[in-house]
């Protein structure tokens, strides 16, 4: 069972995560290394960092990270940290881009009972153990945050049928975070994510008040055997219903 030292845990090695993929692109930076090259050494020295940090603290725990081997031991484990070293690979290796995060969260029987996301390039890290507040909503149209470059059908369909607008943003946790922080209202996805794309943030959001589900309004549920969960809804509590209705068959 999660302990309130779990989510300080999360939040403390997400952290020290971020601040080594600054450190890496001030080193790229200095050497004027390729783009290709900064995303490939971040995500590599981000996932060991957290790997070690994980086996010295949570020895006896499971781990799932999207840099890493996937052992089938977790499916039985009763606690399995979900990690994503860097959350927007593209947008890490475009200095000064903010748009991305580090993903760390503890799932037990499931369901993420811990989740830290830190956004390194805001110098913050939201988790669970001090549930950030959530801004009053503001006037105006609905704010639906998607990618940058496409999209997606589900961010289209909530525009057409809510009023909204779009809000274009880097990664799944930046996006995430940017509903939990009130820079906008709904972040609805299909067209693939894993398990580690929504699982810290989901923690973060769900432990904020808000509300977090597959885009059905179902369940998101985590360490499955296939770690493949396509779709993501976090929104204010207020739009879930209507955004939930509005992306059936999506």
């Amino acid at each position: 069972m999660a302990t309130p030292n779990d989510h300080q845990f999360a939040a403390d090695i997400a952290t020290q995560a971020g601040e080594l993929l600054l450190a890496v692109r001030a080193e790229f930076a200095a050497a004027g290394r390729a783009p290709g090259e900064l995303k490939d050494e971040g995500d590599r020295r981000s996932h060991f960092l957290l790997m070690e940090l994980l086996a010295a603290g949570r020895p006896d725990d499971a781990v799932l990270s999207e840099e890493g081997a996937d052992e089938t031991a977790r499916l039985t484990a009763e606690r399995v940290w979900i990690i994503d070293p860097v959350d927007g690979t593209r947008e890490f290796s475009e200095p000064p881009r903010s748009d991305w995060a580090v993903h760390v969260a503890l799932v037990e029987q499931h369901t993420p009972t811990v989740g830290a996301v830190a956004l390194p390039g805001l110098a913050t890290t939201l988790h669970t153990g001090q549930p950030p507040t959530v801004p009053p909503a503001i006037d105006g149209p609905v704010r639906i945050v998607c990618s940058r470059t496409r999209p997606g059908a589900a961010a289209d369909v909530l525009v057409d049928a809510l009023g909204g607008e779009l809000v274009r943003m880097g990664s799944a946790g930046a996006k995430s975070m940017a509903v939990v922080r009130g820079e906008a209202d709904i972040y609805a996805h299909t067209g693939g994510q894993y398990e580690w794309d929504s699982c810290a943030p989901a923690a973060v959001a769900v432990a904020a008040g808000l509300h977090a589900s597959r885009l059905d309004g179902s369940p998101l549920r985590y360490n499955a055997e296939n770690p493949y969960l396509p779709d993501l809804l976090i929104c204010r509590p207020e739009l879930a219903k209507r955004a939930i209705a509005a992306l059936r068959g999506v």
